[in-house]
């Protein structure tokens, strides 16, 4: 973590549940795919503060592997869509911006032209990386934790050497330090399978605005909240 010119303690890596997209949209009168597109646009404004304050890394839940099954077909190919169209506009911006995009999840049971774009970002040169976007892309927390359990048991790693970091180290986001500040919009209280083992000690921030209308002000608010808060890790 660093500090701002005006001490507020900035967090390096930040988690973030964008929740509220349908609401905010049926509040607005619109077609559910409307808040997911103002959802982007409130992602790709996050991003650029969460850089200009100092954050080295934002990890967003954009899709749940319960999403993908419960919702209906009609939308979740609607948000591929989405996906696909903010691939060639926003996010080919951001990485321009020095962002460097990294999808974390499920990546075989995607779409093949969302496979294809990810195996794009994963080439992708970034001259002078400002910050690091991880988007959880048909993503559970359950999952990414039993899959680590099978490639350490694939591995062979004997039983009696197994500890935290032969965990960090077969997860999805290996090498990447743990949040410390997890931020949900929407109103609920809960974490919704996102990042179980990483946000052990994270400060959880909960505000009730809906994800398309959070943006960089929401942001210097809830990292001023995280900035007040005494972090202990059990001591």
């Amino acid at each position: 973590m660093v500090r701002s010119q005006d001490n507020t303690v900035i967090p390096s890596h930040v988690a973030i549940i964008m929740d509220g997209n349908r609401r905010w949209a049926r509040l607005h009168g619109l077609p559910d795919i409307k808040g997911h597109e103002a959802g982007a646009d409130a992602l790709e404004e996050v991003v650029e503060a969460a850089a200009k304050m100092g954050v080295k890394t934002v990890t967003v839940y954009a899709l749940s592997t319960e999403n993908i099954r419960e919702r209906a077909r009609r939308e979740v190919s609607g948000l591929f869509n989405l996906m696909r169209e903010g691939y060639r506009t926003k996010l080919k911006r951001m990485i321009k911006n020095g962002v460097r995009v990294t999808v974390l999840g499920e990546i075989n049971g995607l779409p093949l032209t969302i496979r294809k774009i990810i195996n794009e970002l994963r080439k992708t040169y970034i001259e002078n990386e400002a910050i690091k976007l991880n988007i959880a892309l048909n993503y559970g927390g359950k999952r990414e934790l039993i899959d680590a359990v099978k490639d350490i048991v694939k591995e062979g790693i004997d039983v009696n050497k197994i500890n935290e970091e032969t965990i960090d180290s077969h997860l999805y986001t290996n090498g990447q330090p743990a949040p410390e500040l997890v931020i949900r919009t929407g109103g609920h209280i809960r974490l919704s399978n996102f990042l179980l083992w990483q946000t052990a000690y994270s400060e959880l921030y909960f505000t009730r605005t809906l994800w398309p209308d959070f943006r960089a002000n929401e942001l210097k608010k809830a990292i001023r909240w995280y900035s007040q808060q005494q972090r202990n890790f059990g001591k």
